[in-house]
This record gives C-alpha cells, sequence and structure tokens, in this order.
C-alpha cells in the first residue's frame, strides 16, 4: 500500500503545479500597495554608484493580476536603473507585462550613476520616478537622491594603457604624487574646505613638498587607498575647534560611502602612513573613520610627530601603529581596532596627555595599549623605547586586560603611568603590571574601575560627573582645554574629555 499512497500524493503535486504554472490574470487595477511612497538614495558623489535599495510592490487583492507596465518616468535617459523580480527588463529602465499573484508581492531594486550636472542646480537633488500602469490607474513612487560634487585625484593613465604606481620598498602600488601645479585642480597639496576631495590609490606627497590640510576639509578614499608622506615629506592638518555637531572645522578622512550604513564599516580604505624619513607631522583636530589602520608612523627621520585633538574610529587593524616613532599625543581618542587601539611597537619615544584609549571590538585577541621595544625578524631585533609615557589618560575597553608591555633585553625600555585609568587583570602577579608596587613605573592608577562612557557603540567616549575618572587627574599634567574647546576644571578629570552632562 506505501507506493501506491506515494505514487497517489505525487500525482497530486504534479497536477497542482502542472494548474498553476498556466495561471490566468486580470490588467492591474492601479490598486498596488508599496513598501514606501518614496525612495531616498542617500547622498552619492558624482559619477560613482549608489548603495543598491529595495522596494516590495503587493498585490493585496484576491485576483491574479498583470501589471502592464512598470518604467521610470525619465525612460531610457534615466540615471536610475532597477531589477524587478530579478529581471532587468529594457535596460533597467522599462518592464512590461510583469505577473503578480493574488496576495503576493515582488521586489524591485533601484541604484543609481549621476553627474552633479544631472541634478537641480539649487538643490543638487536628481529626481525621478517609478510609474505602474498609466491612464487613470497610474500608481508613482518617488525616487530622491543628492549629488554631491568632488575633486577626485587619482593615478594617471598612460598611452600605452598602463598606469601610475608608486615604488615601496621593492614593490609597486597603484598610486600617484599629488602635483602642486596640475592643470585641473591646481595645488593638489592644498586642501580647503570648499568641496570634498576623493582619492583612488594611494595619493603620496611628494619628496621635501608639505600637504596641508586647512579646517573643515573632508577626504574621502576609495577601497584601497590612503595618504602616503615620502621622504623628507610632511603632512599638516589645521584643524580648528567647531561650534556645532556638524564638526565644521573639523579635518576629516573617511571612506568614500556616504550612505548611513557605512557610518561604521571598519576597513573601508587603507592608511595614513608616515614613511620613514618623512618629519615634522603636526596632526590637529583630525578625525580618521573606518579605515585599516588609522596612522601607521615609522621613526620621521628624528622628529617628533605631533597629535592634538584627534578621534580614530574603527580600524581593522590598528588606530595607530608607530615603529621606532615619536609621538607628542594631547586630546586622542582611538575607539575600536582589530588588534590594539594604540601600539607603539620596536622602540620609539612616546608621551601621551589626556588621551582615552578604548577597545570593544569582539575579540578575545584585541587591546587598547600595546607597548614593546622589538619586531620579530628585523635587523636589529630591539631598539631603544627611550619613552612611553601616559599622563592623565584612560585604558579601558571590552577584554579583562587591555594593556600588554612586552620587552626583550638589549635595548633600553621606559616607561611609565602617571593618574591614570587602566583596566587590567593581574591574576598572575606580572612583573610588568605591579600597579601598587611600583611607584618607578605606576603612580596614582585606578585599576577596573568603570568611566561610564556615554555610548560607546556610536564612539561617545565623552563622561559626566559619575564616572570613576571624574576629578582624578593631576594637575601637573594640564592640557588646559579638552577635546572639544571646553576649558578643564581642577582637579581635572582624566582622558581627552572633561565632564559634561549627557545629551543625546
Amino acid at each position: 500500500m506505501r507506493p501506491l499512497n506515494l505514487l497517489f500524493i505525487i500525482g497530486i503535486l504534479l497536477s497542482v503545479c502542472a494548474c498553476r504554472s498556466d495561471f490566468e490574470t486580470v490588467a492591474s487595477s492601479g490598486e498596488l500597495s508599496f513598501s514606501k511612497d518614496t525612495i531616498y538614495l542617500d547622498t552619492v558623489f558624482t559619477n560613482i554608484g549608489s548603495s543598491t535599495y529595495r522596494l516590495k510592490v503587493y498585490n493585496r487583492s484576491k485576483k491574479d493580476i498583470t501589471i502592464p507596465t512598470i518604467k521610470l518616468a525619465k525612460g531610457l535617459s534615466s540615471k536610475y536603473r532597477m531589477t524587478v523580480d530579478g529581471m532587468n527588463g529594457n535596460q533597467g529602465k522599462i518592464f512590461n507585462n510583469i505577473d503578480l499573484l493574488a496576495r503576493d508581492s515582488l521586489y524591485i531594486f533601484i541604484e543609481t550613476t549621476a553627474n552633479i550636472a544631472d541634478a537641480n542646480p539649487s538643490d543638487f537633488l536628481y529626481t525621478d520616478q517609478i510609474q505602474f500602469d498609466g491612464g487613470k490607474n497610474l500608481q508613482t513612487v518617488e525616487l530622491v537622491t543628492l549629488i554631491q560634487d568632488a575633486v577626485f585625484l587619482y593615478p594617471n593613465r598612460f598611452a600605452d594603457g598602463t598606469t601610475e604606481t608608486l615604488p615601496v620598498g621593492n614593490e609597486k602600488i597603484y598610486g600617484f604624487y599629488l602635483d602642486e601645479n596640475d592643470p585641473i585642480n591646481g595645488n593638489e597639496l592644498l586642501f580647503t574646505n570648499k568641496k570634498p576631495y576623493v582619492i583612488y590609490g594611494y595619493a603620496a606627497v611628494p619628496v621635501g613638498k608639505t600637504a596641508v590640510f586647512n579646517p573643515g576639509s573632508r577626504v574621502h578614499f576609495h577601497a584601497d587607498s590612503g595618504l602616503i608622506a615620502s621622504r623628507n615629506s610632511s603632512i599638516n592638518v589645521n584643524g580648528t575647534v567647531s561650534i556645532t555637531k556638524n564638526l565644521e572645522n573639523e579635518v576629516i578622512f573617511e571612506g568614500d560611502r556616504l550612505e548611513p550604513e557605512y557610518s561604521n564599516v571598519p576597513g573601508q580604505w587603507g592608511v595614513i602612513w608616515l614613511t620613514d624619513g618623512s618629519t615634522n607631522h603636526k596632526l590637529n583636530h583630525l578625525t580618521i573613520k573606518n579605515a585599516t589602520i588609522g596612522l601607521l608612523i615609522q621613526n620621521n627621520n628624528g622628529t617628533t610627530t605631533s597629535i592634538k585633538n584627534t578621534q580614530i574610529y574603527n580600524s581593522t587593524n590598528y588606530g595607530i601603529l608607530a615603529q621606532t616613532g615619536r609621538i607628542k599625543g594631547e586630546n586622542i581618542v582611538i575607539n575600536n581596532a582589530g588588534q590594539a587601539s594604540l601600539a607603539c611597537t620596536y622602540g620609539g619615544n612616546y608621551n601621551f596627555t589626556h588621551c582615552t584609549f578604548n577597545n570593544n571590538w569582539n575579540s578575545s585577541q584585541q587591546l587598547s595599549v600595546l607597548i614593546n621595544n622589538y619586531a620579530l625578524g628585523a635587523t636589529p631585533e630591539v631598539k631603544d623605547l627611550t619613552a612611553a609615557f601616559f599622563n592623565n589618560c584612560i585604558i579601558y575597553g571590552s577584554n579583562w586586560n587591555e594593556l600588554a608591555i612586552s620587552k626583550k633585553t638589549g635595548a633600553l625600555f621606559e616607561y611609565q603611568f602617571n593618574n591614570c585609568l587602566i583596566k587590567f587583570d593581574n591574576i598572575s602577579n606580572q612583573p610588568n603590571y605591579l600597579f601598587d608596587t611600583d611607584p618607578v613605573h605606576y603612580n596614582a592608577i585606578i585599576l577596573n574601575k568603570d568611566p561610564k562612557f556615554q555610548k560607546v557603540s556610536q564612539n561617545k567616549l565623552n563622561i559626566d560627573a559619575t564616572s570613576a575618572a571624574f576629578a582624578k587627574g593631576n594637575q601637573l599634567y594640564l592640557i588646559p582645554m579638552d577635546i572639544t574647546g571646553k576649558t578643564r576644571t581642577l582637579p581635572p578629570d582624566l582622558g581627552a574629555y572633561t565632564n559634561r552632562p549627557f545629551t543625546n
């Protein structure tokens, strides 16, 4: 009986499927429903494609219908393009006779690539609409995109089909030298706030030159792109205090995807690389977001890199990676990095005051601060760490231990933490972490107390008066103003922010 029952069931299923494949429909009567009546495709740069946006179309009736047409109002000239239930139609612009079952739905996916010249000159909006049916049954969904003009910087393409590259050691990478006399862009070593900049590949500061970033300048890096300071060259970031939440005077380095879903995605671009031999770098009021490594600092020709009032967020590997670097840092905030927020490696000289280093990366291996005096496989393997001084700082994160100090013999290793809040569980009583009994290296340490940052997931590492960092600083190391330009009270709070009530 069982084989007969199975054959009977299969027969019923086949007959149902056969009947369903050639169902009869009626014409749509203009009663479709939509998940949205207007689709706002977030801001895009001129001639750079947008993300893909989704519209769901519902047939809530009891009848199977055919939609005679789904098209863009501007037809084949539209800068939008669609797919309808996986179909491309006529160049993604016009679709005919789309069947939709009773009480069913279909998906439309929309993208755009538009030029600033296509937008309305008064508001820079590019608009169109999706039209369903026509005549008395016409239904529409509006499409709106803000197009932003920009200065595009990228490697030259030569007559033989090759593109410009940069020598890096024994390798060559996709990149170019910034030109202070470029025939199209003018002085590419001077970045202003007139238009944002979009960089493809690695932009290098030529030998002996200085790249200057004026207050309010915005630089967007495409995937696998970044900025390199070459031999005897300098990078000067001259941001200033901003009055509003728009950070109008901050200099911002980030990726070139402007949609909100990309705002905190790590690893969208490469690195700001201050190479061995570059010199006299000065960074003030700079925000670096979503890089692979925020800052890679190597030696810098014996000069000290000045970093003030700087924020570095969401780096795939390191916020700052220094190799035999020399850094003077004040009011620095680093949050979230795959390996370490701050790594002072292969020796060097470092002095950080009123800085906040936090790391909530989802990994058991991440750290906030790493300090060592060696590089495995290098020659020589160890170098002098002449100073690693941290004053009035916060070193915190989601792991039990957010500080790692590792030294090898054969070179100097000088470090000291004064009036710092540190997260570290020294259950094995390791000699490098004797916070209470080693006054040479540790003074007035607050251990494993919650700084109560406002909202770490949104990179809001400011504190209020309930924080364990409140009024625990030493006036001896005072930086008079915090990262936002607010005057510090006495005794000062630890970290880059002075306390204030939280606001949204």
